[in-house]
């Protein structure tokens, strides 16, 4: 496809929910793209703008039914966006045209082993075939297949901001021993609707942890690392439930093959991210307030010898979701990965 002859035209299945939200936000906004279509069961025929206010005034789109087939629903889609709970994509993405590219938020096609999938998300994999076409897309440790692909399975929130915390350390060989990952999420994470886990009563003065060593996104950040370089080390997984609205902060424990000082660390990392703009190394700890609403991973560090800390703070909605999935799609049609995504933050 030729941009200097016509824009990209999107289709978002799933714009409801608050990776829908973030999409659109993002995509209405993109100076080479035009939504041309938005599904959402529950609130089919209403106004994008009446369920999403902060678009009031900014879309004339509305929300469609979700389709049950593929069938004539995408004439003229160059790109589709799923942003649907998990086990939904995969009955409609086997079905899509071969001329159109797809970006899958959910984590249907996250892992290429059938078992560690049906184990971690608890339901059968129904295309398994499918699956072996997509592309892994943590843009800035697959840059390359990301943007030859047709098919790609956006990362987890999580596995984001740990992927993009350990892959210069994989990748040079610096691991020894156990990692451990200590993180924690804001309540967006858990999804538009109302669970008894958001509740503002239950959420708003409370700090706990969930899913010890059951989290979905554990074989995915596994699965990953081993890509990057030679993963061979005990991963301990911790998430806490965060009393805010969004952000990611992952505090990421290792012990080195050698000593580095913090000069050293930041030099490799600096190195290795030399081409990823949205990845920016601080001093001392980043903070989720500098990264919500924007595209950026923050990373820092403290070192002791040969034991480590990184850490890493995103926006879960949009580098751990919208906005990747959003860079994914400017390097697929040949554009800037920048592109509609110099969202800056707010301070405070």
């Amino acid at each position: 496809m030729q941009l200097s002859q016509r824009r990209i035209k999107a289709a978002i299945f799933g714009g409801s929910g608050y990776g829908g939200s973030e999409l659109l936000r993002i995509l209405l906004f993109h100076p080479h793209v035009d939504v041309v279509l938005v599904t959402a069961n529950e609130h089919a025929d209403k106004r994008v703008a009446d369920v999403h206010r902060n678009l009031l005034g900014l879309t004339d789109l509305s929300f469609v039914k979700q389709p049950e087939t593929i069938d004539g629903v995408l004439d003229d889609v160059d790109c589709v966006f799923f942003a649907l709970p998990h086990g939904q994509a995969m009955s409609l993405v086997p079905n899509i045209p071969p001329q159109i590219k797809v970006i899958d938020l959910s984590g249907d096609f996250r892992l290429r082993d059938q078992s560690l999938f049906e184990s971690h998300y608890k339901q059968p994999h129904t295309a398994m075939e499918t699956q072996a076409g997509f592309v892994y897309g943590l843009t800035e440790t697959n840059r390359e297949a990301v943007r030859h692909a047709r098919l790609i399975a956006n990362p987890g929130c999580f596995a984001t901001a740990t992927l993009l915390g350990l892959a210069p350390l994989v990748a040079n060989g610096l691991l020894a021993g156990r990692v451990i990952v200590d993180a924690k999420t804001g309540s967006s994470g858990s999804g538009a609707k109302a669970a008894a886990n958001t509740h503002h009563p239950q959420r708003m003065t409370s700090f706990y942890a969930y899913k010890p060593f059951t989290h979905q996104h554990v074989p995915e950040i596994e699965q990953e690392l081993a890509h990057v370089g030679d993963w061979t080390n005990e991963l301990i997984f911790m998430t806490h439930s965060l009393p805010v609205a969004r952000g990611i902060f992952a505090s990421i424990y290792v012990e080195l093959k050698r000593e580095l000082d913090q000069s050293n660390l930041h030099q490799l990392f600096a190195e290795y991210y030399h081409d990823s703009f949205f990845v920016r190394l601080v001093n001392g700890s980043p903070d989720i307030n500098w990264v919500k609403t924007t595209n950026f991973c923050d990373l820092g560090f403290a070192v002791r010898g040969k034991q480590a800390v990184v850490f890493s703070a995103i926006d879960n909605l949009v580098k751990g979701a919208a906005g990747q999935a959003v860079q994914n799609m400017n390097l697929m049609f040949g554009l800037d990965e920048k592109t509609g995504l110099i969202l800056a933050g707010t301070n405070p």
